[in-house]
């Protein structure tokens, strides 16, 4: 008797450029690592709206759904996908030292309330490998190249 796989969780999240194509990253607190903003969807809620919800909450960034690129679902570790949107944004949209999270978790150190991120910057493709997770990095490099999705993103409004 074979054992059924247990169903991999799928966060889901924005992959948003600049006009240059650089991707926005932003610093998971406590680790070693920058990411995209993702999460997991809440009952009910479709990818693109657990995808923006998660970019308000993690960034304080918020974008009109109709300007999201579907991009699809993508293996990311063993354990997860990613349901992924891209899109792309001007220099005078985003300001880095407005970004603010407002979703909080407990730090490993103490229990504090901390924010998930605590930094944001954007970050060219060849620069990627030096910040990112292993996971996200891997998933630019082979599946999801940076260079090809600014090529082919519509420029922003």
């Amino acid at each position: 008797m074979t054992r059924a796989a247990a169903p991999r969780a799928v966060s889901c999240g924005i992959v948003m450029l600049d006009d240059a194509g650089r991707v926005f990253l932003a610093h998971a607190t406590d680790t070693s690592h920058w990411d995209i903003p993702k999460g997991q969807g809440e009952s009910g809620e479709t990818p693109r709206d657990a995808a923006l919800r998660e970019l308000l909450e993690e960034t304080g960034i918020t974008l009109a759904p109709e300007r999201l690129i579907e991009l699809g679902r993508f293996s990311y570790r063993p354990d997860k996908e990613l349901h992924l949107f891209a899109v792309r944004v001007t220099g005078r949209e985003i300001d880095l030292a407005r970004c603010t999270c407002t979703s909080m978790f407990p730090s490993r150190r103490d229990g504090t309330m901390i924010p998930e991120m605590d930094a944001f910057r954007w970050a060219a493709p060849d620069e990627v490998d030096a910040y990112a997770s292993r996971s996200l990095a891997r998933l630019f490099q082979t599946r999801l190249l940076l260079a090809e999705l600014h090529r082919r993103l519509p420029p922003a409004a």
